[in-house]
């Protein structure tokens, strides 16, 4: 189980995380979801005791991370899979690790092969792996512990195809023996894959937390129109929200009815209307965390510091 309660980081004025709550509970893979700079990486680090919240608390297993006797045993972290050091081999970094917690050594190999790193690559330095070997060695650390929680961020960087799926099935497995995950990742597809449970942030504060279906149940119209720039105007005019989509559509916060009559009103040509129900969790992300972004600035500067 995680908890973070009312979690708030200022730096002097600037508020890099305001007032976060949310809960990750047993057999679930939450996925953490948010623009650059809206204070994901912040709340994971409070979470895993690295940086010291304004106020507010988090804890693993009902206990704050600097609490717990052996919090390698409990939590797997992955916060920056570049965290090695560059002259030791993956082997080298997993034994040490491997003594630090007290698990037999045979492990090490256990979670070698678990996360793919076989033949000459154990006995390779960290410094020669490629992003995907650094990251599947990230992972391994985080499993070596045999925890009951997984934190990670962004741990699908660098992974080629195979590698995401072989992630995800990873995560699926754990979760679905009565582990818990956090997940933060910018591959919305993949997220939306494996989670059952998703928290979006925005501006430093929760924008959305519930079941993915719940949340991607969604609400609104999806349009789009021969003259897209004419489609915008019009929508704006009759006072309707709208979000563009990655694929030139637009997600308009009202009826389809109301669309209708506005682009019928300016006489602009559609060549799709629909509700946007079901419509994934990119569009989620983007009609939650369009509305935020001029409040994501005040936040990216002291993201970027808290780094």
């Amino acid at each position: 189980m995680i908890s973070a309660e009312h979690l708030t980081k200022r730096y002097g004025s600037q508020a890099a995380v305001s007032d976060v709550s949310f809960r990750c509970g047993p057999g679930t893979v939450t996925g953490f979801l948010g623009p650059n700079g809206a204070g994901k990486s912040t709340t994971l680090r409070m979470l895993c005791g690295l940086t010291e919240p304004t106020s507010g608390r988090a804890t693993v297993a009902g206990t704050a991370y600097r609490d717990l006797p052996n919090p390698g045993r409990v939590v797997g972290v992955l916060l920056d899979a570049g965290a090695q050091h560059p002259g030791r081999s993956g082997r080298e970094v997993l034994t040490l690790a491997a003594r630090v917690l007290g698990v037999e050594r045979r492990r090490v190999g256990e979670v070698l092969d678990l996360v793919g790193l076989t033949g000459r690559a154990p006995g390779k330095r960290t410094g020669q792996y490629s992003l995907g070997m650094r990251q599947r060695l990230g992972i391994a650390q985080a499993l070596l512990g045999e925890p009951e929680v997984l934190v990670l961020d962004e741990p699908a960087n660098g992974l080629d195809p195979e590698g995401i799926f072989w992630m995800r099935g990873l995560l699926r497995e754990f979760a679905d023996r009565g582990g818990t995950v956090l997940l933060s990742s910018h591959l919305l597809h993949e997220v939306e894959a494996v989670a059952d449970h998703l928290v979006v942030i925005g501006g430093g504060s929760v924008v959305a937390d519930g079941s993915k279906e719940e949340l991607l149940a969604g609400s609104g119209t999806l349009v789009r129109g021969l003259d897209g720039e004419a489609l915008s105007g019009a929508l704006a005019r009759a006072g309707l929200d709208t979000t563009p989509t990655s694929d030139g559509a637009l997600l308009v916060d009202g009826s389809t009815e109301a669309v209708g009559r506005a682009a019928a009103a300016a006489g602009v040509v559609l060549l799709e209307l629909r509700q946007a129900e079901g419509a994934g969790l990119e569009q989620l992300f983007l009609t939650l965390t369009h509305a935020g972004a001029a409040d994501v600035h005040h936040a990216a500067p002291v993201e970027e510091v808290a780094r």
